[in-house]
């Protein structure tokens, strides 16, 4: 008996051709040995896990439609583009296969992700669980905001907005890279140090740092030096206010100004 959402062996044969949201999830989770069965994936020496009857995999599935409609019923946003499919030109080994394509609350383009998690998950270990997916797909499809949409168990629906971080993102592009050139030359890959995953605006906490030794010392010096080191910038601006542009260097009572080549000015104590 077929599963209902068993996918047919073209869907297969086309996750070969390149990297795709998931792929990107296993490449920044840090286990070498996940992302060595992904790469023997790639190259036919491995079959993908099947995940016909692996019972969160097909539920994720089964309420997608229902994922996206509880979406924008909740939001008044529609949906576009389900199931399409996003390469990247400057870098072809990179695909992905949308749930479909929205706005964010503020009106910028977004990704949609549908997602399904047990009753015990919490949405913000759910948001930095799928960080590396997100932003494969935004980068695929060139937009710089993604929603995450989640029914947590059967009692919650849940929506998060994630923005592009391009620190991280310039991470997961470097592993990727790296992972389809060792599929090009069938070269074994090494694992790598995940970078952290940038945390939601949503899922940001407060935290009481009265016990932290550190955190004290540092505010009393912050506190006491705050008004000296607004006088501090004043001066600095007064006195490159004071250098005319053909100056290359300017002194006098125990401090210089000197001017780059590039125009810039440094200030310094006289020596």
């Amino acid at each position: 008996m077929n599963a209902p959402y068993a996918k047919p062996q073209e869907w297969h044969d086309a996750r070969k051709l390149g990297i795709g949201g998931s792929d990107a999830n296993i490449l920044l989770s840090g286990d070498a040995q996940r992302i060595l069965f992904l790469w023997e994936e790639k190259l036919g020496r491995r079959e993908p896990e099947d995940l016909t009857w692996v019972l969160p995999v097909q539920m994720g599935s089964a309420t997608e439609d229902l994922n996206a409609a509880f979406y924008t019923h909740a939001t008044g946003r529609q949906i576009s583009g389900r199931n399409s499919i996003e390469t990247r030109h400057d870098r072809p080994y990179m695909r992905c296969e949308l749930d479909g394509m929205t706005f964010t609350e503020a009106g910028e383009d977004a990704i949609f992700e549908a997602k399904h998690v047990n009753a015990f998950s919490t949405i913000e270990d759910v948001v930095q669980r799928y960080m590396p997916q997100l932003h494969h797909n935004m980068h695929c499809a060139r937009v710089r905001h993604a929603v995450l949409s989640v029914f947590v168990g059967t009692q919650k629906h849940e929506i998060f907005e994630v923005a592009m971080d391009d620190f991280y993102l310039a991470a997961l592009l470097d592993a990727e890279e790296d992972f389809w050139r060792c599929v090009e030359t069938e070269t074994a890959p090494e694992g790598c140090e995940p970078p952290p995953a940038p945390v939601a605006f949503e899922a940001l906490r407060e935290v009481d740092m009265t016990g932290s030794n550190e955190w004290a010392s540092s505010a009393l010096d912050w506190l006491a030096n705050k008004d000296a080191a607004k006088k501090f910038e004043k001066a600095a601006k007064s006195l490159k206010g004071c250098v005319e542009n053909d100056v290359g260097r300017a002194f006098g009572h125990g401090v210089q100004i000197k001017r780059s080549k590039a125009g810039s000015l440094t200030i310094s104590a006289e020596k």
